[in-house]
C-alpha cells in the first residue's frame, strides 16, 4: 500500500497488522498470521457488546477491491490469507500528552473496564497502553481491535500488566506527587520504570501501601534481577492447571486494585491562574460578560456551524456554549487545570467536547519512527472547523509568543475553513498593559485597524460589536466562501455595542 496515495500509515510495530489513515475512514489491514485470532473475536459476543456500549470502536470488514487497491499490488492481504478492517475515523485524534488527568483516568477505567469484560468472556488484552485509547468528544473509545486474544483459563498471569503500570498508573503517580507534566510523556513511548519514580519520590510516597508494589517492590525486584525485568508469568502451556473460577476471581482482583490506584493517583483538582479566571478577572465587569456572550451566542444561532475550535478555551464557557448550539468542539488551552474542568463538564453533561492540551503557538509535533506515528498537532486540525473561536487570544500571541499579526491570521485561515470569531484586546486594557513590558514602541501602539488589515487578505469582516471595556469582538468570513453565487451567505449584521 503506497501511505501517500492512499492515506498515511500510522503503525508498522505491530506484527498483528498495520493501521492507515485515510479523509473518511481508518483501515486496519490483518494479517495472515493474526487472522485467525482476530476472527474469533470480531465474530464474538464481546466484540458485539464493546461496540453496542460505544467502549469499542466499530469494525466491518472490507474487501481490498472495494478500498481501491489493484489486483496485481503488493501484499494485497486477500490473497495471503489476511483481510482488511475498516473503522469510522474518530477525528481529531488526540494523544495521552495531549490529555488532562481526568482524561488519563477516564481512559484506564475504560481499558480496565474492557479487559474485566474481555476476562469474562475467554479473552485478554495482550497490550494496554494509552495510545489504544481515543477521545470521541469528552468520551474514550477503544480503537486497537487486535489487542484481543484468547485467554488461557488456567493462567492468573494478565501478560499486559506491567506495560498498564508503566504507561498509565506511574505518569499520573509522576504528574500528582511529583510534578512531572503528562506532556513529557511525549518522550517515553513505553512509560515510566518504577526505578525511575523511587529514585525521585519522597520515602512517605515510596512506602504507602497503594504505591509499594508498582514502585517500591517494582523497583527491588528488577534490582535483583540485575536489570533485567522479571517474568511476567508462565505462557499457556507452563502453566498450572489452577481453577478457572478462581483464576478468574485473582484477575479481577487484580483489575479492582489497578483501578484503586488509578483513582489515587488523580483525585483531587488542582487550581491555577486560568482555571479561575472566569472568578478573578477584574477587567471585566458583569455587562462585558453578558454582552461577549450574547454575541457569541448570536453568532452560533446565525451561522449554525457543524464544528467548532475555540482555541484558548480555559474552562470551556465558549466550548459548553458552542455544543449547546449543536456543533462538535475541540477545545485547546496549555493550562491543564483550566481544561480539567471543561473536560468534567463535558463528560457529565455528555457533551461532544474533544478537550486537548496544548498551545496553538507552539503545537506538538509529529512524534515516533521518522515522525510519521504520531500526526502534528496542525495536522490534525488544519481546515476541519466551520467556525475558529479567538477570544482573548490574540495579545496572548502577539506578547507571549511575539507573533505578527500577519502569521496570526495565516494560522486562523489555514484553521477555519468559513468563520472566524477574534477578540481584540486595544495596548489600553490592563492585561496588555501587564503584558507589555516596556516594548511599548513594538506593540504599544497597535489598533484594531492593524488587526483587519492583516486578516483582510484571508478574511472580509462582517459583524463587529464593542464591549464596555474597550474590547472588541469581530466575526469575520473567509474571502473564499463568499465568492460565487453567495449561497449561505452572512450578510453584515448592524453594529452592536454594549451599554
Amino acid at each position: 500500500m503506497n501511505a501517500e496515495s492512499r492515506g498515511f500509515e500510522l503503525t508498522f510495530r505491530d506484527p498483528a497488522g498495520q493501521l492507515v489513515l485515510t479523509e473518511n475512514y481508518a483501515l486496519r489491514r490483518v494479517r495472515p498470521a493474526a487472522a485467525a485470532e482476530a476472527t474469533r473475536f470480531l465474530d464474538s459476543k464481546l466484540r458485539s457488546q464493546l461496540e453496542a456500549s460505544g467502549d469499542l470502536v466499530a469494525s466491518e470488514v472490507a474487501e481490498s477491491a472495494a478500498l481501491g487497491f489493484g489486483a496485481n499490488e503488493d501484499a494485497t492481504p486477500e490473497e495471503s490469507g489476511g483481510f482488511w478492517l475498516r473503522h469510522p475515523r474518530i477525528d481529531p485524534i488526540s494523544y495521552p500528552w495531549e490529555w488532562t488527568p481526568a482524561q488519563w483516568r477516564a481512559a484506564a477505567e475504560l481499558t480496565l473496564r474492557i479487559a474485566g469484560k474481555a476476562i469474562d468472556a475467554g479473552f485478554t488484552l495482550k497490550d494496554a497502553t494509552p495510545l489504544n485509547v481515543v477521545f470521541n468528544g469528552a468520551r474514550p473509545v477503544f480503537v486497537d481491535v487486535l489487542s484481543f486474544e484468547p485467554r488461557n483459563q488456567h493462567s492468573t498471569v494478565w501478560l499486559a500488566y506491567g506495560q498498564f503500570v508503566r504507561t498509565f498508573l506511574l505518569p499520573l503517580v509522576a504528574a500528582k506527587f511529583l510534578g512531572w507534566p503528562l506532556q513529557t510523556t511525549l518522550f517515553w513511548r513505553d512509560g515510566y520504570e518504577p526505578a525511575m519514580l523511587a529514585r525521585a519520590l519522597p520515602l512517605r510516597h515510596r512506602i504507602k501501601p497503594i504505591l509499594l508494589d508498582v514502585v517500591t517492590l517494582a523497583t527491588m525486584l528488577d534490582g535483583k534481577s540485575g536489570g533485567k525485568a522479571a517474568p511476567a508469568g508462565r505462557r499457556a502451556d507452563d502453566a498450572k492447571k489452577t481453577d478457572p473460577e478462581l483464576v478468574k476471581h485473582i484477575l479481577h482482583k487484580r483489575l479492582a486494585r489497578l483501578e484503586k490506584q488509578i483513582h489515587y493517583a488523580t483525585v483531587g483538582e488542582k487550581a491555577s491562574e486560568w482555571s479561575r479566571y472566569s472568578q478573578s478577572a477584574s477587567h471585566y465587569q458583569q455587562a462585558d460578560v453578558e454582552s461577549k456572550q450574547a454575541f457569541v451566542r448570536s453568532v452560533l444561532e446565525r451561522l449554525r456551524p457543524a464544528r467548532v475550535f475555540d482555541i484558548g478555551a480555559n474552562t470551556g464557557t465558549y466550548s459548553l456554549m458552542a455544543s449547546g448550539a449543536g456543533a462538535e468542539v475541540v477545545a485547546l488551552d496549555n493550562d491543564t487545570a483550566a481544561l480539567e474542568v471543561l473536560f468534567r463538564a463535558a463528560a457529565h453533561q455528555n457533551k461532544p467536547i474533544t478537550a486537548m492540551v496544548a498551545n496553538v503557538a507552539r503545537p506538538t509535533p509529529a512524534a515516533g519512527w521518522r515522525n510519521r506515528e504520531q500526526l502534528s498537532l496542525l495536522d490534525r486540525l488544519r481546515g476541519k472547523f466551520d467556525l475558529v473561536l479567538m477570544l482573548a487570544v490574540i495579545h496572548h500571541l502577539i506578547l507571549r509568543e511575539q507573533a505578527p499579526l500577519a502569521v496570526i491570521a495565516e494560522l486562523a485561515s489555514e484553521l477555519s475553513r468559513r468563520w472566524l470569531v477574534v477578540e481584540w484586546v486595544p495596548p489600553s486594557d490592563p492585561m496588555y498593559q501587564e503584558w507589555l513590558r516596556g516594548r511599548d514602541e513594538l506593540y504599544g501602539n497597535l489598533t484594531e485597524a492593524d488587526l483587519t488589515r492583516a486578516f483582510a487578505p484571508f478574511f472580509a469582516q462582517i459583524d463587529r460589536t464593542e464591549l464596555g471595556n474597550k474590547r472588541v469582538l469581530l466575526l469575520f468570513e473567509r474571502n473564499d466562501s463568499r465568492a460565487g453565487s453567495g449561497e449561505g451567505r452572512i450578510e453584515k449584521a448592524p453594529e452592536a455595542r454594549a451599554e
